[in-house]
């Protein structure tokens, strides 16, 4: 699934994994995985392993589910049990408050803003925005019902990030643990 060509981008979006339910909306924020998710969230990042979609940047909700999905995922990637992949160089991790309950407009602005020399960045968020953004990337490849949690979209440019609009990423794969 990897592409030779130095010129191309892939965005991997991911939907946070299953959460904890809250008691009520004041505490969305700090909701913790379950532990489908937690298990999930690893067999991810297996996945992304296996097929060579090791990021060079993650940019990450501050949401206590998604920074805990990031860390399944990286545990994923890096071969522990029980699926285990190649590890690779490490990403630079970023925590964007502004990933939390956003619209896909200001999710596509953090992602234009990828250094330049990534080639692979992966964006762990919540719907209806990670869904949304996946839609407006390649509006033939969305499906009504979105991402769903742990939920993989993998899109793949020939264009710089900062160049990146409507209909201008194909989606090229998806994937949950659960498939």
């Amino acid at each position: 699934m990897t592409d030779g060509d130095p010129g191309t981008r892939t965005l991997v979006l991911l939907r946070h994994a299953k959460a904890e339910q809250g008691s009520d909306a004041a505490d969305d924020a700090d909701r913790p995985l379950s532990a489908r998710g937690s298990a999930d969230a690893a067999a991810a990042g297996a996945w992304l392993a296996r097929h060579g979609l090791l990021p060079d940047v993650v940019i990450c909700s501050t949401a206590r589910r998604t920074r805990q999905t990031w860390h399944g995922v990286a545990m994923g990637m890096t071969g522990s049990p029980p699926e285990g992949g190649p590890a690779g160089p490490r990403p630079t991790v970023r925590y964007e408050p502004g990933a939390y309950d956003a619209h896909p407009e200001e999710l596509l602005s953090l992602v234009r803003s990828v250094d330049p020399a990534a080639r692979t960045a992966l964006l762990i968020a919540h719907n209806p925005g990670v869904s949304l953004l996946s839609a407006f990337l390649d509006p033939d490849g969305a499906t009504d019902e979105g991402l769903r949690t742990a939920e993989l979209a993998v899109h793949r440019c020939p264009l710089d990030w900062m160049e990146l609009s409507r209909a201008g990423a194909p989606l090229t794969a998806r994937h949950t643990a659960r498939d």
